[in-house]
């Protein structure tokens, strides 16, 4: 019975393999499919009606009358045949129009294989992804190096790559996301920081790269390479040795189990540091709210500060474009220093729209069959948010959050005063956090406006929609977010109480103009 078992398993898993192959087969052979009028004008319904149906706030930057202008005039520009990516660049800036920034349209891009993956894995990083990047006067720099190779200095310009001027790839994909609201900061932040990805967009995988390059009016042409990852040396080592390098590697998994880690960047998700030497501050870094034991994070930092007697905490937020609404709610209970309401309610859009995950929608075989499995659960989880629902006196719907409900502060919150540090990356969860500090009056902000807006933001619960027969992919939100306390200026982000923005000197010189501002105000007022 037991070698039957191993049989079926086996045929099984072979089947999805092959499935799997084959869906990925399907699926790149209709990204340079032309399609006609007709399937165009389809898909541009198809995602209009669901964008009607499902989205909680559709209008609220944009009027009703003139977003379905927009998806008219759209199907009427749709005359001749064309690609699913060809219809990205005019579908893209539509539904940016609606000024969501969790509401966006996705390329289609070459998938791999199981094969291919290990392969492509096992070349290591592409090269671009081995650099940040910043926009200053509309040119792209590089501001840090994550790659080997030292002579590539922060400031550097690029000029070119493989023969193309980033500002005709920064043109291309300017209009096809927004920020929340009205803001331009956040168009910029991600311009920069995600054009390897609309590289990677227009001319597919790369392992190499030829960029012409400036530094200080030195111009030279360099190859950039991906690093292949480095073999394991051959040879066993003393017992001794071996011992303590396990014990090292346990440690560090540790480390990067509670504090998350970017490996790319070599750098820790989340980090506790003390600037001086008797602690009376600190920093707390937080690249964002998705990697790490939360929990176990900020309850051992903050029973440090306590122990400590930290008296002034910086928190970096900068860049950080969100994540778990629950670890952003655990994060404020240690630093508010009164009962709480988190989150108001979210509005949805009616009383089943949380059911509207797309499940079993346009997935391959094999996921199919992971979801039959869970469908029970699936059925619970829908029955318990449509119990959730409830409909208010103004006839609109809303979801009650965890989040929502009344919180107090934690007992080793921080009473030492607060500075957060925020800029055009800060979006989504980063905002409503921030949102709350700002309205409760606990923290001083410095540096630039947020891209994600103070008001709240449509996100939540994030399902994908696929065009029927372009294949593009479309993703929104389905609860409205938004902290307890409004802003009177509606569309824009969190606003700086000391307005500082980087220059690229400053990225040449290394230096860090926001945090040394607030180094300086602490030196100057002491004992408070």
């Amino acid at each position: 019975m037991l070698d039957k078992q191993k049989i079926f398993l086996r045929i099984l898993i072979l089947v999805l393999c092959i499935s799997g192959c084959a869906s990925v087969d399907k699926y790149n052979a209709q990204i340079n499919t032309v399609r006609n009028e007709k399937d165009l004008k389809s898909d541009v319904d198809y995602i209009r009606y669901k964008l009607e149906k499902l989205h909680p706030d559709l209008y609220h930057y944009i009027t009703k009358e003139q977003l379905n202008y927009k998806f008219d005039s759209l199907k009427s520009s749709l005359v001749s045949p064309m690609t699913s990516n060809e219809l990205f660049f005019k579908l893209s800036p539509v539904i940016a129009s609606i000024k969501q920034g969790h509401t966006q349209t996705f390329p289609l891009t070459k998938k791999l294989k199981s094969p291919e993956k290990r392969a492509i894995n096992l070349r290591g990083q592409s090269p671009l992804n081995l650099f940040d990047f910043e926009l200053f006067n509309d040119q792209l720099y590089i501001v840090k190096n994550n790659s080997k190779d030292s002579t590539i200095k922060a400031g550097t310009e690029i000029l070119t790559i493989n023969a193309v001027a980033p500002r005709d790839i920064i043109s291309a994909y300017k209009n096809t996301f927004t920020s929340d609201g009205y803001n331009t900061t956040f168009i910029y932040r991600r311009l920069a920081k995600s054009f390897p990805r609309f590289f990677y967009y227009q001319y597919g995988i790369t392992d190499s790269v030829i960029c012409q390059l400036n530094y200080k009016d030195s111009i030279r042409t360099v190859t950039l390479r991906r690093p292949e990852k480095l073999k394991t040396l051959a040879g066993k080592k003393p017992i001794e040795q071996t011992i303590q390098e396990k014990q090292k590697q346990k440690v560090e998994s540790q480390k990067r189990r509670l504090q998350g880690y970017d490996a790319l960047k070599r750098m820790y998700s989340k980090q506790l540091s003390f600037p001086t030497k008797d602690s009376s501050i600190a920093i707390m870094r937080i690249a964002d709210f998705t990697k790490g034991t939360y929990k176990q994070f900020y309850k051992k930092s903050f029973q440090q500060l306590g122990s400590l007697h930290t008296k002034d905490l910086i928190l970096d937020l900068r860049d950080n474009t969100g994540g778990r609404l629950r670890e952003i709610h655990t994060l404020y209970s240690y630093l508010t220093d009164s009962s709480f309401h988190f989150v108001e309610k979210s509005e949805v859009s009616s009383k089943t729209s949380l059911w509207h995950l797309g499940y079993y929608h346009d997935e391959p075989l094999w996921q199919k069959v992971i979801q039959t499995a869970l469908f029970p659960i699936i059925v619970g989880i829908d029955g318990y948010t449509y119990l959730k629902t409830k409909k208010g006196l103004d006839n609109k719907y809303r979801f009650s959050l965890k989040e929502s409900r009344l919180a107090h502060p934690k007992v080793d919150r921080f009473k030492g005063k607060v500075y957060v540090l925020i800029n055009g990356g800060c979006f989504s969860a980063t905002c409503i956090l921030s949102s709350n500090l700002k309205g409760s009056k606990r923290a001083v902000f410095i540096g630039q406006e947020t891209g994600g807006a103070d008001n709240g933001c449509v996100a939540g619960i994030m399902p994908v929609r696929t065009l029927p027969k372009l294949k593009l992919s479309v993703s929104f939100g389905l609860l409205v977010c938004q902290a307890t306390y409004r802003s009177e200026i509606d569309g824009r982000g969190i606003f700086p109480d000391i307005e500082i923005i980087p220059t690229l000197q400053d990225r040449i010189n290394g230096t860090d103009p926001e945090l040394q501002w607030v180094l300086n105000d602490i030196k100057s007022t002491p004992g408070l």
